[in-house]
């Protein structure tokens, strides 16, 4: 896989040494994040006034977590997910009430298990569209359903769209996918992103959020997550200088990226049907996929087998909070032949 970067000279630039904090990030540099979003939606408008940039995703959550809660207050996040939002949550003082998926053709949202979940200390509703690790998107008529709850409760949307770029297999005709949430007007929502999947340059943390739903909410939430980020102004001028060129990195990577992920998603496809022992669920975009598997053994136990045994590493279901056992999640990021060859090694094992 090459990079070819054009943007040494943008890192370097004279006038990152001029100190002009803005607290929404450099106009230049969310200019570029709504030329992004333009080519993404031909037609839109997104105004760069609606754009906070952060530090990375991680920092969005954080400041959004301290817009939205005081401390006990509470998020509702789906299961399975991506574990870290315990840890963000956690050292906000902001409780995580868990929702469902459940899986039926593939995975979808279990809305009875979202309204029971709801209570008089919920703020919002926390989403990764597409899902990480499970890979389905949120369809439109979910959109649809989360809006109205969010408009009857008053709660917000907090949409992480990272890995919206990574689309690996055509929308069926039933489960159309929302595309990105940046336009959604019904519930104030927010949607992050940054250039850690965008453009694979996890090491340059930069990120942002865009604001978004009914206009006095809108613009009342801006104004707060403005003071917010005044606090910490942390993000690097020399990044946001950069931004346009690393932004304009994604057209290089992104094809070598997808090409690779689709290339390991047949192979994987091709050695599943070999055997009986392991399955996996549809996945309809991101660089991840779920096997189904045996539960002889919990499977933290197998996947330190399979490192031990034959070197092989995948993650246990239980980080995600997959229900029960029999669930790993294996990465297809790893080049061919390499993926290839682990996945005969995992299926050998779990067939043994």
């Amino acid at each position: 896989m090459t990079r070819t970067f054009s943007c040494s000279s943008a890192l370097s630039s004279a006038a990152a040494l001029h100190y002009d904090p803005q607290p929404k990030g450099l106009l230049n540099a969310r200019e570029a994040v709504v030329r992004y979003y333009e080519e993404k939606m031909p037609g839109a408008r997104i105004d760069p006034e609606h754009l906070l940039l952060t530090t990375g995703t991680s920092e969005a959550y954080s400041f959004l977590f301290r817009l939205l809660c005081d401390p006990g207050d509470e998020v509702l996040i789906a299961r399975p997910s991506y574990p870290l939002f315990d840890f963000l949550a956690a050292i906000q003082d902001v409780q995580l009430r868990p929702f469902q998926f459940v899986y039926d053709h593939g995975w979808q949202i279990d809305f009875q298990s979202v309204r029971a979940a709801i209570g008089p200390r919920t703020r919002a509703i926390l989403l990764v569209h597409p899902n990480n690790p499970t890979g389905n998107f949120v369809s439109v008529s979910e959109a649809e359903q989360l809006n109205a709850i969010c408009e009857e409760h008053q709660l917000a949307l907090v949409i992480d769209e990272v890995f919206l770029d990574y689309e690996l297999r055509a929308p069926s005709a039933h489960r159309k996918p929302r595309g990105s949430f940046v336009a959604n007007r019904r519930a104030l929502t927010f949607v992050l992103s940054g250039l850690s999947k965008i453009a694979a340059l996890p090491q340059m943390k930069l990120g942002w959020i865009a604001a978004g739903g009914p206009e006095r909410l809108r613009d009342n939430a801006l104004a707060r997550l403005e003071v917010i980020a005044d606090t910490y102004l942390s993000l690097s001028a020399s990044l946001q200088h950069a931004l346009p060129a690393l932004l304009d990195q994604r057209r290089t990577m992104h094809p070598q990226l997808i090409a690779r992920i689709r290339a390991n998603l047949d192979s994987l496809d091709r050695l599943l049907a070999r055997q009986k022992a392991a399955s996996r669920f549809e996945i309809d975009a991101g660089w991840y996929a779920v096997l189904r598997v045996p539960a002889l053994q919990a499977d933290e136990q197998l996947a330190i087998r399979l490192i031990e045994e034959r070197s092989v590493q995948v993650h246990p279901g239980h980080f995600y909070d997959f229900p029960g056992e029999g669930y790993l999640v294996v990465s297809l990021l790893s080049s061919r032949d390499e993926f290839s060859d682990g996945i005969t090694r995992l299926l050998a094992c779990v067939s043994s």
